[in-house]
């Protein structure tokens, strides 16, 4: 069963930025990728599970944040936006 990237970091008993250095990225680019507000390129994903070494398959790579979220905690629900 696929793990998410931060299962597998505490697993390997990792930080944010060991596995930044371990697999060439920034700590921003890990910490994103980590949160769920993106989805890496098929080379990172490649970096990363070789830094975590483990098989691509055994990790969950989607998305964790519900982009309908996103766009109204921007933006506002109607009934929360002042009439003007």
């Amino acid at each position: 069963m696929p793990h998410t990237v931060d299962v597998l970091i505490d697993r390997r008993g990792l930080s944010i930025t060991e596995l930044a250095d371990a697999a060439e990225l920034t700590v921003e680019r890990i910490e994103a990728i980590v949160s769920g507000r993106c989805t890496p390129s098929p080379e990172e994903r490649a970096r990363i599970t070789a830094a975590l070494e483990v098989a691509l398959d055994e990790v969950s790579w989607g998305h964790s944040i519900n982009p309908r979220n996103v766009r109204y905690h921007r933006c506002g629900l109607p009934e929360h936006r002042s009439e003007s």
